[in-house]
């Protein structure tokens, strides 16, 4: 079958740089689709996505579809005719199903079936309808109208390109008359571009100063941004979202190094950063040490015969907003960081639980209690909490909400105070996202679990619940967040207890019925995803769940012994057994008794049992970890298999009944000081 090169390029007013690249993507992905529906075959498809265009470029593509038979069964004989032959409706119904007389219809079988050759259609003809209904998917939260037509789209559509092989697909899409003629860049070439077939689109829109292929362009960008960091002795801070957008932004890519003031560089780096990224897509540069450098890049979309006045248009730009953050610091500064807990008190933090301010006393109590438990200094914990929320007041915070927490370490440096007490009041939001920093200090530690636990117990208490995509307070951002701090910072906490502390400190502003256990659950919930992300067997989990760690490292290093154990050739068998022995002791008739009673060991394989149990809780006192727990246990196979095969449990003396309880609840005792591994089995 003959096959052509495909192009479809539709042109409009710029389009949002943040969204480019999910649109050209979806428009790719949406073409394949509709191709794959028809039956049309082709080597490979292309997206290329700029400023002012959406296009997609399909390799060797069928011209026609290959012939199909489509083979319907209809019901069964007996329903398709009554007792004297004549049809029913429901093979009246059937025939009408496939468009033809019921004479047409093959009744030779069990059923009535119907067979047809469809021939394949032309390609021509079914691109218009494929690239419609790609268009029509695109994933456009909002669409907007043009002139006075009803047509929708992201923008306004400008020009339509449809070309197979060399020959104009006769359509209309979006408004536009499909031909050959694109557009160039704005101002190196604002004429149109005639397209002589799809294989030389690239090289006919580069030659009109556009890039189209968005890849080239992103890479020219982080190329040449490198290289003139380097030329500056310093390195650029390139977020890829960041490049992302400024790759949407242009068609001709030229980035230029720039500067400012370096009175400004006082000014807090965060907040210089921030401003001249969200706002200005700027590129900022950093020497050796990290420290921002009085340099910045932008990217002009035109290559310009005097750089110089792109330059010095960009650095008159940045100005005014360096001023403002200059500004709004040496302000904030004119009073003592813990001052601005007096506006605190007026801002609410939940209607039902009080002020910001409220919320800053508990967690300076639970953040000195937590410290405590794990060896920080609880006095530093309760000053960074009594301090922790006063910069969301400040000027600073006010105009760049991103610089909570930044703002007041410096605002406390600027104080005098110690050095981690400063730092806590960053790393109270850590971890910012999954996967990111957490903190470095004890002090800061110890902030962020109360912080998040105090958040917890609070949105909990009042029943506000996260329920399916809603968690308006990320109450499970903030639980993974402790589980990560307590477990990766390995911090021994018992979470029952500070979640106890924060229940008290909240009073009667919850209701504390139950609030303890229902917190516990959700927060010991998250591990579960967490491990399975990990490789870990959900039954792992359980085991441990089961035995309800009020430890977040504690559970995890038990975890993290049942995983290894696992994989010990006696694992499967000695789980069989405990869960064995779990369900004999869940039916023993009255108690089980505390302990062996050697004379009733009648058999030797029993006696045996007794004695190795004996040896593991003696060996067991000295081992050094869970996993080590675990492999000594794993030698207790053989004669817990012999045990089974010829021990009787349940006897008719009562005695020795009793008795051999009483030696598997030991033996189950040893396990259960890891985990259930009955679950295991």
């Amino acid at each position: 079958m003959s096959a052509q090169d495909f192009l479809v390029e539709l042109g409009t007013e710029e389009l949002p740089p943040k969204a480019l690249k999910s649109l050209g993507d979806a428009f790719l992905s949406g073409i394949e689709q509709g191709l794959k529906a028809a039956g049309l075959g082709y080597a490979k498809a292309q997206v290329f996505a700029a400023p002012r265009r959406l296009a997609v470029l399909v390799e060797q593509l069928a011209t026609q579809q290959p012939d199909r038979s489509a083979n319907l069964d209809g019901p069964p004989i007996q329903a398709a005719f009554d007792a004297e032959g004549k049809p029913t409706q429901a093979a009246l119904g059937f025939a009408r199903k496939c468009g033809v007389d019921l004479e047409q219809i093959d009744r030779s079988g069990p059923k009535l079936k119907f067979s047809q050759n469809i021939p394949g259609q032309p390609a021509v003809g079914l691109l218009p309808g494929i690239v419609e209904a790609s268009l029509a998917a695109l994933p456009i939260p909002k669409r907007m109208r043009w002139a006075a037509r009803r047509d929708e789209f992201v923008r306004p559509t400008q020009w339509l390109v449809m070309l197979f092989g060399e020959e104009v697909v006769d359509c209309e899409i979006l408004a536009q008359k499909a031909g050959r003629e694109s557009r160039g860049h704005r101002f190196h070439n604002p004429d149109n571009i005639r397209i002589g077939k799809p294989s030389t689109y690239l090289e006919d829109l580069r030659s009109a100063h556009v890039l189209v292929d968005f890849a080239e362009r992103r890479e020219i960008i982080a190329k040449r941004v490198a290289e003139l960091a380097a030329e500056q002795k310093g390195t650029a801070v390139v977020p890829a979202d960041l490049l992302d957008e400024v790759t949407a932004l242009v068609e001709w890519p030229v980035p230029l190094v720039c500067s400012f003031e370096e009175r400004f560089l006082a000014v807090p780096q965060e907040a210089l950063i921030s401003t001249m990224q969200d706002n200005q897509k700027y590129f900022c540069l950093l020497d050796a040490n990290g420290k921002l450098l009085p340099r910045f890049i932008t990217v002009a979309n035109v290559a310009s015969k005097d750089p110089a006045q792109i330059i010095s248009g960009n650095e008159k730009v940045v100005r005014p907003r360096l001023t403002d953050a200059e500004f709004f610091f040496k302000q904030d500064k004119k009073q003592k960081l813990e001052t601005f807990n007096e506006r605190l008190k007026n801002v609410v933090f939940q209607a039902q639980l009080g002020t910001v301010f409220e919320k800053a006393e508990r967690v300076s109590r639970l953040a000195g209690f937590i410290a405590r438990q794990i060896g920080a200094d609880a006095a530093r914990a309760e000053r960074a909490g009594i301090l922790a929320k006063c910069d969301l007041a400040t000027e600073m915070v006010g105009e760049f909400p991103e610089m909570q927490g930044i703002a007041g370490y410096y605002y406390a440096k600027n104080d005098g105070e110690p050095e981690d007490v400063a730092q806590a009041l960053n790393e109270q939001y850590m971890p910012r996202g999954a996967g990111a920093e957490l903190p470095q200090t004890l002090t800061g530690a110890a902030l962020a679990v109360a912080d998040k636990l105090d958040t917890l117990v609070g949105i909990f208490g009042i029943g506000m619940l996260p329920t399916g995509s809603k968690d308006p307070f990320a109450l499970r951002r903030q639980a993974l967040g402790v589980l990560r701090i307590l477990i990766e910072k390995q911090l021994n906490l018992d979470l029952a207890a500070a979640v106890a502390f924060a229940i008290d400190l909240y009073g009667i502003k919850v209701k504390a019925d139950g609030l303890a256990e229902q917190v516990l659950e959700f927060v010991f919930d998250r591990l579960r995803a967490r491990y399975e992300d990990e490789g870990v067997d959900v039954a792992v989990y359980l085991s441990v769940r089961a035995l309800q760690p009020s430890s977040a490292l504690d559970f995890d290093q038990r975890v993290q012994a049942v995983q290894a154990f696992r994989r010990l050739p006696e694992a499967a068998a000695l789980a069989a057994a405990n869960k064995r022995v779990s369900n004999l002791l869940s039916k023993a008739d009255g108690s089980v008794p505390a302990t062996v009673d050697s004379a009733l060991l009648q058999e030797g394989a029993e006696q045996a049992l007794a004695k190795a149990v004996a040896d593991a809780e003696q060996a067991l006192a000295n081992a050094g970890s869970y996993r080590e727990t675990l492999e000594r246990l794993a030698s207790l196979r053989e004669p817990v298999d012999s045990f089974f095969e010829a021990v009787l449990v349940n006897a008719e003396d009562a005695a020795v009944r009793g008795n051999r309880y009483a030696l598997l609840a030991k033996l189950r005792g040893l396990f259960l000081g890891v985990a259930d591994i009955s679950v295991l089995g």
